[in-house]
């Protein structure tokens, strides 16, 4: 397994002096148990969640820690407290974090007016209600002047994602016709272009903008895709083709969103994040991550890429691997905690345009300094 050996920094000398983030269950570290506090069949609010390095469930869609979790701390930061777990200006004094599981970009009313249905949980999360709490904690944070935040926000990162990943597979897991979905990426990218705006319009001056995962890698759509034409997997890896063809799509709509808006706002450091680039190194050479499985999900059915009908990770009649390191998937969608050390390392390293390392040198000098090691130390040694 390949670890990244972050940096220990005292909370002074941070690169950033907080670090707010926006996003989905790849980003959300607890607010998901506020927001549906009635959601009973939540599973990753109970273990096996969390087994791996927090040994309990923390709301985190994952075995261990997500990448905003491996970014705070090479930032010299602690973990991202949810917006929803504080109450006080000084519950925020390193930042907040605005993700929730399940959110989606565009309102439900998008999807409502599309025909898409949105579930059981009867609304669902998007960017513009994240914004809204974002908003509501400046004011917390500026209770006598909010425009005076403007030097929190000029000294803050911004974490715009990754969202935009339920805006897809709400409608792919509930039937939805592909052709119908391939028109959504335009909107999904708007909203986040025009979050990302009224972001700078608050005075953020450094935002990370993450694009989507290679998807057709993912156990839950190899299991309800599977296709008897080869041609519909990828030679090399063995993940569905035209899934990740969708998301590289997704991704370079994007990217040339971001391009406009640096055009628009030069003063601005707007860097694209591409997961999908960082997660592919793992899917396409498993064995230099120390990965067995890259398409099997560790914690979840019996069936072909651990997956199976009424069995789920925590439900029904699940099974758990012995050692989630050795596995690309924790529970069918989500990616194990090693997944998630890959990409982080691969952000901090080439994944990130402008380079991350690059072009906040004067706030992280410290950066340029990582190193990386190919022997597992253990999680608890971190």
């Amino acid at each position: 397994m390949v670890v990244v050996l972050l940096v220990e920094v005292p909370a002074a000398e941070a690169c950033f002096p907080r670090l707010f983030s926006f996003g989905d269950s790849l980003t959300d570290t607890g607010n998901y148990r506020f927001v549906y506090v009635n959601d009973t069949r939540e599973t990753a609010l109970r273990p096996p969640y969390g087994q791996t390095f927090f040994h309990r469930a923390t709301g985190r869609f994952s075995n261990g820690r997500l990448i905003v979790d491996f970014i705070a701390d090479a930032l010299g930061l602690p973990f991202v407290r949810p917006y929803w777990n504080g109450s006080e200006a000084k519950d925020f004094a390193f930042g907040a974090n605005f993700a929730v599981g399940g959110a989606t970009a565009l309102s439900p009313d998008f999807f409502r007016d599309r025909g898409v249905p949105m579930g059981a949980l009867g609304y669902r999360v998007h960017l513009d209600l994240e914004m809204k709490w974002f908003r509501d904690l400046l004011q917390l944070l500026c209770p006598s002047d909010p425009a005076g935040c403007s030097d929190l926000m000029n000294e803050s990162l911004f974490l715009v994602g990754e969202i935009g990943g339920n805006d897809y597979n709400i409608p792919l897991l509930t039937g939805v016709p592909f052709k119908k979905i391939r028109t959504f990426p335009p909107s999904v990218v708007a909203k986040i272009s025009s979050t990302i705006t009224e972001l700078i319009g608050l005075g953020a001056k450094t935002l990370v903008v993450p694009g989507n995962l290679p998807i057709g890698c993912i156990p839950k759509y190899l299991s309800r895709f599977q296709s008897d034409n080869e041609e519909d997997y990828e030679q090399e890896t063995g993940c569905l083709r035209w899934m990740n063809e969708f998301a590289e799509h997704h991704n370079e709509l994007l990217m040339v969103e971001l391009k406009k808006l640096r055009v628009l706002h030069p003063d601005v450091t707007i860097i694209y994040a591409d997961y999908y680039g960082a997660a592919m190194e793992v899917f396409s050479s498993p064995e230099q991550f120390g990965i067995d499985e890259p398409l099997v999900a560790c914690c979840g059915g019996r069936g072909t890429y651990g997956v199976a009908k009424g069995v789920g990770c925590g439900y029904g009649d699940y099974k758990v691997c012995d050692n989630p390191d050795k596995y690309g998937s924790w529970d069918a969608l989500h990616p194990t905690e090693a997944v998630y050390v890959a990409i982080a390392m691969g952000l901090l390293s080439s994944y990130t345009w402008p380079p991350l390392h690059a072009t906040i040198t004067s706030s992280c000098p410290h950066l340029t300094g990582l190193s990386f090691s190919t022997e597992y130390k253990g999680l608890d040694d971190m």
